[in-house]
């Protein structure tokens, strides 16, 4: 039976005092996330739960920090670029990306050209690490860049095994003709059926690229492995090395978080 009344024991099971001013704020900060779109002022005070002259303050310190960036010609509020290295450092300490991190390099080096890990964002295919290889490259890619679902190798991908109503909802954002949709849909089917995305010449020309999935112990796809080009040089043929290399390293790093190789 626990007796004592000590003053450690007795602090255990108070709760925590905090600063209530940045718990209010943060509201703001937790209502544009979900949102996942610029708000006007009036709009995402009353998604914070608070009058428009109570939310403006918050939002002009936030945007000191960088956290909230206004729209300069509609006026309307989004989450700034220091919340986006935020959230990059968080999915960065993801387990499945730690392990992912540490296999880039030797990747890299077998195949002479950039890799890159990519999640799934608030945008869509997000790149969240990239590894140059130890020779001259002249394709570069930033992390935070948003690979397109359509017309990236990384973006076909993410369209074939995440769950079909995620990807409707992002797909309708950006509508595009039906001899586009099915040709797209061609590349999606054959993307299931190998466990390889590719693309050539689709967003940049010249550049070519790869992409692999790693599923984690339920069978969901947690990160992207990707291999960018110059399309004079990377072979995208299935049967090719990059397509086996890229291959085996994923199907490691799903076996290391339990996962099926579904493909």
């Amino acid at each position: 039976m626990f007796t004592s009344s000590s003053p450690a024991a007795i602090e255990d099971v108070r709760p925590q005092r905090g600063i209530q001013s940045i718990e209010v704020g943060g509201r703001l900060l937790l209502a544009l996330a979900a949102a996942g779109r610029p708000m006007a002022l009036k709009e995402l005070a009353q998604a914070a739960d608070m009058t428009p002259p109570k939310a403006h303050p918050y939002l002009v310190s936030f945007g000191k920090l960088g956290l909230i960036a206004q729209e300069a010609g509609s006026g309307r509020y989004g989450l700034g670029p220091q919340a986006m290295q935020i959230g990059l450092i968080s999915l960065q300490q993801y387990e499945p990306l730690r392990l992912a991190t540490a296999r880039l390099p030797e990747l890299a080096r077998q195949l002479g050209h950039l890799v890159a890990i990519a999640v799934w964002g608030d945008q869509g295919p997000t790149i969240v690490r990239t590894e140059a290889p130890p020779v001259p490259l002249y394709v570069d890619m930033r992390h935070g860049s948003v690979m397109s679902l359509r017309g990236t190798a990384t973006g076909r991908l993410f369209a074939a095994f995440l769950p079909e109503a995620l990807v409707q909802e992002a797909l309708a954002a950006a509508p595009v003709d039906a001899a586009t949709q099915a040709a797209f849909q061609r590349e999606v089917a054959a993307t299931r059926r190998s466990g390889l995305a590719h693309a050539v010449d689709s967003v940049l020309a010249g550049v070519s690229a790869l992409a692999a999935p790693v599923f984690d112990a339920g069978g969901a796809l947690v990160l992207a492995l990707t291999v960018i080009g110059p399309g004079a040089t990377l072979d995208t043929g299935p049967a090719a090395a990059p397509a086996r290399l890229l291959r085996e390293a994923a199907a490691q790093l799903t076996a290391q978080l339990g996962g099926p190789w579904r493909p």
